[in-house]
């Protein structure tokens, strides 16, 4: 039987993105990000945050490092990957996502433009 390994997150980041550099040059970071879901109980509105740790390669994390910031809305798709490891004599294990596709979801805020305005050097030459 096959198996099919797919996550879809919305969330918004916990902090701000730390870039770092394997051995070998690749770029490489991991964020957490906030899911939050809200549901109806017993006729009142609960609240429940996740808290995911989701790794970013390459091209991806150089992105996400030069224009995300803690708090900012974003869509992850990607995989579930298991890390284990052993520490003090325990076995220790870690479900992350592993990235494969990152979209920004930031409003622009009112006043931003695509394009920086063009400054005029004198005044007197605007006409009206």
């Amino acid at each position: 039987m096959s198996s099919y390994n797919r996550v879809i997150l919305i969330g918004n980041l916990t902090r701000d993105v730390e870039l770092k550099h394997t051995s070998g040059g690749k770029a490489v970071t991991e964020i957490g990000l906030a899911v939050n879901d809200r549901r109806k109980q017993d006729n009142e509105w609960i609240e429940d945050t996740t808290f995911v740790d989701v790794t970013m390669w390459g091209r991806t994390a150089e992105v996400a490092d030069e224009y995300l910031g803690k708090g900012d809305p974003v869509l992850i798709e990607g995989r579930l990957k298991l890390d284990t490891w052993e520490a003090d004599g325990a076995k220790r294990s870690k479900l992350r996502v592993v990235c494969e596709r990152m979209q920004m979801l930031r409003q622009k805020k009112s006043g931003e433009a695509n394009a920086e305005p063009t400054p005029i050097a004198d005044e007197a030459a605007v006409v009206f």
